[in-house]
């Protein structure tokens, strides 16, 4: 379908040389004819059991949210607007909250394209209002998306912007429709990973490897031995020997076990910021076969989560350094459904890593 075409139908202004001003999301994946209009309104896609919302700019704007029409600049400025965001599109609503649910119904909200034609920007909103830097479900359910609108039919460049001011302003990844054992979906192409207390951020550890982080061997002592990875965002995979050693996600939702993992997790003021002072994603993970990983996820600014696709890639990565894997594909096996991850090996350095992933529109 025609942004322009679009656009013009709903007599919107605006020139598609940067920012889209429509609700394109809403109005494309629910009519796919000019004779049905529905009312504008955020969508909801499952990948691996992460579920994000997805919202154009025009559309927060039109719940009274004041989202700039730059994503750099929507960026720059979300503590002005993006807990509003969450608030107003995140919340259950109407619909009973089940029982020991999540305070949200779901994991965060994706809000973008800034622009009528590839490549495209966006923001990944966590819960708590701040931006992540890369997601992989997240991303894969904006190519999703931006496919059921008509707006990606092929190969694109998606840019997420953020505020951290540990890594590049605009992180990029290129995303490929692909058939992955029969299953439609995309390729993402994460880069090369950079391992060590240093590509995190981390501070206050000796730089010998695999790390020790104390206050998650205080928790657990079988989580003693972690391997530090940025993939765009700054994660910390904790190796354990069996798995009867991971934690669950209930287990996590526990006061006593959800504190001292947000204290790690989080960036002040919601945490403290140690060992990195923007936060990490946490991982564990325990070897199951020769190119099988089994693994968990609490990820900053949202907790405990079913899966997490670069969560999925650093475990990956960190268990080809360990030496439990080898280049090729690796099977990452989380609650919400197993992440296939292609590690690119050559002389002994591993050059990059693609994750493939699926996602599906929620009723």
């Amino acid at each position: 379908m025609n942004p322009r075409l679009l656009a013009e139908d709903y007599h919107l202004p605006g020139h598609f040389g940067g920012w889209y001003p429509g609700p394109i999301f809403p109005t494309i994946t629910r009519r796919f004819s000019h004779a049905e209009v529905d009312d504008p309104m955020t969508l909801f896609y499952d990948a691996r059991g992460n579920i994000y919302g997805v919202a154009s700019p025009a559309l927060l704007r039109s719940r009274g949210i004041a989202v700039p029409d730059s994503a750099a600049l929507a960026a720059s400025t979300r503590q002005a607007w993006a807990a509003s965001a969450i608030a107003s599109e995140c919340g259950w609503g109407t619909s009973p909250r089940p029982a020991q649910a999540k305070a949200y119904r779901c994991d965060g909200l994706l809000v973008g394209p800034f622009q009528a034609l590839p490549p495209y920007d966006l923001l990944i909103i966590n819960t708590d209002g701040s931006l992540a830097e890369r997601s992989g479900n997240g991303l894969t359910i904006f190519a999703q998306a931006l496919t059921d609108a008509g707006l990606m039919t092929g190969a694109c460049e998606l840019r997420v912007h953020h505020d951290k001011p540990d890594a590049p302003s605009t992180v990029a990844t290129w995303v490929e429709p692909a058939v992955h054992q029969q299953v439609a979906g995309f390729w993402l192409t994460l880069g090369q990973p950079a391992f060590g207390p240093q590509a995190v951020g981390a501070v206050g550890l000796p730089s010998n490897e695999p790390a020790h982080v104390s206050a998650l061997a205080a928790i657990n002592p079988q989580w003693a031995r972690s391997e530090f990875v940025r993939i765009g965002n700054p994660h910390c995979v904790t190796l354990v020997e069996h798995a009867s050693a991971l934690p669950d996600n209930r287990q996590m939702h526990q006061p006593g076990v959800f504190a001292p993992l947000k204290a790690i997790a989080f960036a002040p003021p919601a945490g403290d910021g140690r060992p990195c002072a923007a936060g990490i994603n946490l991982q564990w993970a325990a070897r199951d076969s020769a190119d099988r990983v089994i693994a968990r996820v609490f990820e900053r600014g949202e907790g405990p989560t079913a899966s997490s696709g670069t969560s999925a890639s650093a475990v990956a990565c960190a268990a080809w350094r360990a030496g439990w894997v080898e280049a090729g594909e690796v099977a990452v096996v989380m609650p919400g459904g197993t992440a296939p991850v292609r590690l690119h090996v050559q002389a002994g350095t591993l050059l990059s890593v693609s994750l493939f992933g699926a996602a599906t529109l929620q009723g």
